[in-house]
């Protein structure tokens, strides 16, 4: 049978259905919001008489139609038709709910599948959802599923106070090594994001599974997320949306292909197959981004091919990258200047890694292996509040 999702166990149980009786929900969910079978949760729970009489939608929407960073301001799902609140606008402030938005609420039930890095949002958008049940009175379920890139490997340091940003709210390693609702427990117990919390947790889950081996359908959790081997690479590869070298963005694969119009692509490949990376090799390419980074014009650069994902250490391989640009085109490269993340005075690349010694160290030629191994006291602090929440087995 392979895992069974939170929102399976809800659904098969009538015990935990039947607390649902009567009582007015909310749902935080996305495209990947599905049972086994590809039913929507919104379509299972209301079959089985469910009041949903509001959704949330975090980034990219209920039905994940917007772009990154593309404000959503959708007040009606397009399908259902039910009352829709987005939680991602053109402020700050519309990351979470407004008290109002809760108004006639009994329960929040959110249920999103997660990618395993601390700069993807939807965690924060939950976390940010418990904060505002907690003041507001109203209980949290999380519907947990499985961190897709598995749930032993830790990768990278933790963003430090003063670069928090919605690609970094809580001080998260890179690759966080948790489910959602592992998250969820975190931030209850170490971040004050509380609330009355109750994670319905899979089964079948063990913390060394990759997604192809759950037996799941996997659903797009963004548009540029359209596979497994994207979420593979991007712990380290979402470092390149702090560049002016894209990250392929507007091309079929995403964070794996990387490249500039200014790149010489052989030369790129010498310089990082110095570094012995594990687990991946490079092959040239060339690509015309139909959208964000250079649209419409031909960037030569590289895809990345992870050949042993066990072994593979993204961050490690996207430092080394950021490396060799900078070493290779100290004219052209740049990091992004503009505004990002609802951030203005910092760097983008500064909130990405989380500590702008990390930047100034790639700036300085240092060697990025040992950046990439660089990891700090709250790294130590991380590792012991995680092992404090973690919810499945070996």
């Amino acid at each position: 049978m392979g895992v069974r999702t939170g929102l399976d166990i809800l659904l098969e149980n009538a015990s935990v259905l039947g607390r649902l009786r009567g009582v007015r929900v909310a749902l935080l969910v996305n495209p990947t919001s599905v049972t086994r079978h590809l039913v929507h949760a919104v379509d299972a729970l209301r079959a089985h008489d469910v009041d949903v009489v509001r959704l949330f939608g975090p980034e990219h929407g209920v039905r994940g139609e917007a772009q990154d960073m593309e404000a959503v301001g959708e007040s009606f799902d397009p399908i259902t038709h039910i009352p829709t609140v987005s939680l991602y606008g053109h402020t700050e402030e519309s990351l979470r709910p407004a008290p109002g938005d809760l108004d006639g609420v009994d329960l929040v039930i959110a249920d999103i599948q997660d990618i395993g890095a601390r700069y993807y949002t939807y965690i924060y958008t939950i976390g940010l959802a418990m904060e505002a049940c907690g003041a507001a009175g109203v209980p949290v379920w999380v519907l947990d599923r499985p961190n897709p890139i598995g749930g032993v490997a830790v990768e990278g340091n933790v963003v430090l106070d003063g670069f928090r940003s919605f690609v970094g709210m809580q001080p998260l390693a890179v690759r966080h090594g948790m489910t959602a609702g592992e998250a969820a427990v975190f931030f209850d117990r170490h971040c004050g994001w509380s609330c009355e919390l109750e994670v319905i947790r899979m089964e079948g889950w063990r913390r060394g599974m990759w997604f192809d081996e759950t037996e799941l359908p996997w659903v797009m959790p963004s548009p540029n997320m359209p596979t497994l081997d994207t979420a593979t690479v991007y712990p380290g590869q979402c470092l390149l949306e702090g560049t002016n070298v894209s990250e392929a963005r507007g091309t079929t694969r995403p964070f794996e292909l990387f490249g500039a119009p200014f790149v010489d692509a052989p030369a790129l490949q010498a310089a990082l197959e110095t570094f012995d990376l594990p687990g991946c090799r490079f092959r040239q390419v060339s690509f015309r981004p139909k959208f964000q980074k250079h649209a419409g014009v031909t960037c030569a650069g590289l895809q990345i091919h992870v050949t042993d994902r066990e072994r593979f250490q993204s961050l490690t391989a996207s430092y080394c990258i950021l490396s060799a640009l900078l070493q290779g085109y100290p004219d052209e490269f740049r990091w992004r200047e503009e505004a990002y993340e609802f951030v203005q005075d910092r760097l983008a690349i500064d909130l990405l890694l989380g500590d702008p010694v990390l930047r100034k160290g790639l700036e300085d030629g240092q060697d990025p292996v040992e950046l990439a191994g660089l990891w700090g006291d709250g790294r130590r602090e991380f590792d012991e509040r995680r092992r404090d929440c973690l919810l499945y087995p070996e």
